[in-house]
């Protein structure tokens, strides 16, 4: 009669490293692992903290439709791990935004575009992706302007 109730002693304690193992599995898959995958790693640390920041101005009187040059450069190119940490500064006497035509989700930054930004504040974005991304200001459309972000010498 004992070696039956030692069995029974061997099978609980099976159960019990088997519900250990799938309780460990399971909190290394649904919790260790999204949290490490939240954001890309990269290799070359150099596109999350690049050396210079590209600095774009929206220049005083964008309001007026007639103005041509709003955001100033119009047209930016930046290269990952050189200059792509992107501001904007608002140097108008009126709130601007900066909107992308089309969502933009970096992998590492999340979804680009501002909040209202103040007369005299800034907006900057670090932008870790190759690609070409056109935006606006949702409140003055008139306002555009592009952002091309290009393979860095540096990421190679």
């Amino acid at each position: 009669m004992s070696q039956i109730s030692s069995s029974h002693a061997y099978g609980i304690a099976l159960i019990a490293v088997i519900v250990g193992a799938a309780v460990g599995v399971s909190y290394y898959q649904l919790y260790f692992l999204p949290e490490y995958n939240a954001k890309p790693h990269f290799d070359n640390p150099k596109i999350t903290n690049p050396g210079q920041t590209t600095t774009i101005n929206i220049v005083p009187g964008s309001v007026n439709q007639d103005q041509t040059q709003n955001f100033l450069p119009k047209k930016q190119t930046v290269q990952l791990g050189i200059d792509n940490s992107v501001t904007w500064n608002n140097n108008d006497d009126t709130v601007h935004y900066v909107t992308p035509v089309k969502p933009f989700k970096d992998l590492y930054s999340g979804d680009f575009g501002s909040e209202p930004i103040q007369s005299g504040k800034t907006y900057t974005f670090l932008f870790t992706q190759e690609g070409g991304i056109p935006y606006f200001c949702k409140v003055h459309p008139w306002m555009t302007g592009e952002i091309d972000i290009e393979h860095g010498a540096l990421t190679s």
